[in-house]
């Protein structure tokens, strides 16, 4: 049970840092939707000095794999003294966090080797699209019906997920096209912008190439300037209403001899340096499919390059200092 009423909640605020605030950000689209809450996402190093306010119809949502985040753990306490209730998302069942909120989530992900956080993040997904879908159904707002299809959704995800990953080899072209690139773009609308900002971060992390990840439509307001033959842009494109939307974003990065990679179930107006082909998804199971490709990219890349994908440089599995 959460530690406020459905129908008290005024407010959702999902903190965390890195790629758990990227988690926060897929939920942001699921949470508005089928709640009809305001809900806003904040990277947990600016909340805590930022006097955010917070009062007792804020529902806040931590996130964090270890659950020990020195940020993410002073914006629980900052929220808790200023009357807010803290939902703790966490993969660490006896962490600081998970001791100090007023109810656990775990995510049940399995302990995680590698620095950067992969099945982490999926877990956290999932953890907060069943969130997001039994508040939806406490509060009315969504049906019998629309709740069991999320459930259903949900429950088809290892399969998927076992599918997708035995096709991961057909991704080596395009690692080996990233491996020699010093920048790389990864461009979504909705909510694979959020696994855009993953997928760059991981090939950040990983292989060491310089990546950011933009909303589509924010390319003409400035990131366009970079683009030339030299940079390569990853585009998560899965068809449903946004896809018309973005092909023309992709077809102005060719235009301006761009290198165009699609990640996409849908055919582009193009010509493509590489495509990766999905199945087709739903607005529930696309951000999880279209992680696999966007992880799967910095790692293939990384092997490449020949850098250590388990201990990147500079990084630290928890962070538990400032």
């Amino acid at each position: 049970d959460l530690p406020i009423a459905a129908n008290d909640i005024r407010r959702i605020v999902l903190v965390a840092c890195g790629t758990a605030a990227y988690a926060g950000m897929v939920a942001k689209y699921w949470l508005e939707a089928w709640t009809r809450l305001p809900v806003e996402v904040d990277i947990a190093s600016e909340f805590r000095y930022r006097r955010a306010p917070v009062d007792a119809h804020t529902l806040a949502v931590v996130i964090s794999q270890s659950g020990e985040t020195a940020d993410t753990l002073a914006a629980l306490r900052y929220i808790q003294d200023e009357g807010g209730r803290v939902a703790a998302i966490v993969n660490v069942p006896h962490s600081t966090i998970a001791r100090e909120a007023d109810v656990v989530l775990p995510t049940h992900a399995g302990p995680e080797i590698g620095v950067a956080s992969t099945k982490a993040f999926t877990c956290q997904m999932a953890v907060l699209a069943a969130l997001a879908a039994g508040l939806g159904a406490a509060r009315g707002t969504l049906d019998a019906g629309a709740v069991q299809e999320i459930s259903m959704a949900l429950s088809t995800l290892p399969r998927r997920v076992s599918q997708l990953l035995a096709d991961m080899e057909t991704l080596q072209p395009i690692a080996r096209a990233l491996a020699g690139a010093r920048d790389v773009l990864f461009v979504g609308r909705g909510l694979y912008f959020p696994i855009a900002l993953e997928g760059a971060l991981k090939l950040k992390e990983l292989s060491y190439i310089h990546a950011e990840g933009y909303a589509a439509g924010e390319l003409k307001h400035g990131p366009i300037a970079l683009i030339d033959e030299d940079v390569p842009v990853i585009g998560l494109a899965p068809t449903g209403p946004l896809f018309d939307k973005t092909l023309p974003n992709l077809e102005q990065i060719k235009a301006r001899r761009g290198q165009v990679y699609l990640i996409s179930d849908g055919q582009a107006s193009v010509a493509l340096s590489g495509h990766f082909i999905m199945p087709a998804v739903d607005d529930v199971t696309g951000p999880f499919l279209y992680t696999l490709p966007a992880q799967m990219i910095a790692y293939a890349t990384a092997v490449e390059k020949g850098t250590d994908v388990d201990q990147p440089r500079n990084l630290a599995k928890s962070v538990t200092v400032e």
